[in-house]
């Protein structure tokens, strides 16, 4: 498997990508197209004492920056890293792609250039939140606002994505809404209620309030891009919040600090639940071609991670289910 990697995008590339690239390699069998410039990824390696085994890189100096013009891929910087990485992967080089650039960017490199599935409205990003059960949250980012049909097909798309990559039989479908009954929210949320109950190949549940998501929330969380990444952004900086407020706790005195030594396991494992490097990216659903969108600051193992993620969505043949999806629901 060959998974194409931008390897100028982000906060930290292209060291965190370079690296992290290599340990895909090491970790997941897997083949690497590095894009960038190819003096600098050499430098990394080298500098790094990376091995080079199964990793091609394809030169560009050009980069699209987090502040460019997210059309800037499909217009002036086709020549970017991004830009020739998503043309590699629409020629068919590579298997998949990650990127943890510019998301404006991703997200039109992906919908103008790679195209979305015949029959899909939107595409949308999915990502896992971290709370008592795995549940996956679309979309979180892509569409700020979103109709009742497109509501309905990411949680058809969400439930094939927990089917196939989490083997979850019969996922649950919630739809985030400020009130449990059918009747609560905007037109949208109501018409999408409707929709979604009677969609038959998935497991609605019914709406989901707020404080419902950390504690007692569905497999699959239905939402537009807008609210769905407060809700992403909120948990993140709990996560954050969490963690200094136990670290202080447990550095307040030295009876606190000989109590932290018998709970550093599960404090440990916490930590890992609201730690983004762990999923290391989010999937574009409903686009032709198996995209992942890294955190923009991801160090090494979570771009391991994203391509570990990438890797799963061709092994289960994700985009082939919900192209299929699709053209039973046409």
């Amino acid at each position: 498997m060959k998974i194409i990697v931008d390897a100028m995008g982000g906060d930290y590339a292209p060291l965190e990508i370079v690296k992290g690239a290599a340990l895909a390699v090491e970790e997941l069998d897997v083949n690497i197209i590095l894009f960038g410039n190819e003096d600098k990824i050499r430098q990394i390696i080298h500098e790094n004492k990376l091995s080079e085994k199964n990793i091609e890189i394809v030169h560009t100096d050009k980069v699209i920056s987090m502040e460019d013009d997210p059309l800037s891929v499909v217009k002036t910087h086709k020549d970017s890293s991004m830009g020739m990485a998503f043309c590699a992967l629409v020629e068919g080089r590579g298997d998949a792609l990650v990127s943890a650039g510019n998301t404006g960017a991703v997200l039109s490199g992906s919908t103008l250039i790679v195209k979305r599935i015949k029959g899909i409205k939107r595409a949308a990003l999915g990502v896992i939140l971290p709370f008592e059960r795995k549940t996956l949250l679309i979309d979180a980012g892509a569409n700020i606002e979103a109709n009742a049909e497109c509501l309905k097909q990411f949680g058809v798309m969400g439930s094939i994505y927990m089917k196939n990559i989490f083997g979850i039989d019969s996922p649950t479908v919630g739809l985030a809404n400020n009130g449990t009954e059918k009747t609560k929210g905007t037109p949208e949320h109501v018409q999408a209620y409707k929709l979604l109950s009677e969609t038959k190949n998935i497991n609605f549940i019914g709406n989901i309030e707020g404080k419902q998501i950390p504690i007692n929330c569905s497999d699959v969380l239905v939402t537009d891009g807008f609210t769905g990444n407060m809700i992403l952004k909120f948990t993140e900086g709990f996560g954050s919040f969490m963690n200094k407020t136990l670290k202080n706790m447990f550095l307040k005195d030295t009876f606190s600090k000989i109590s932290a030594v018998f709970v550093q396991k599960s404090l440990k494992e916490l930590k890992q639940k609201f730690d983004y490097a762990e999923y290391g990216g989010v999937p574009l659903f409903g686009v032709t071609k198996p995209v992942i969108k890294a955190h923009g600051n991801s160090n090494a193992k979570a771009v391991k991670n994203a391509i570990r993620q990438a890797k799963f969505c061709v092994d289960k043949k994700f985009v082939e289910e919900i192209k299929y999806q699709t053209e039973i629901d046409n």
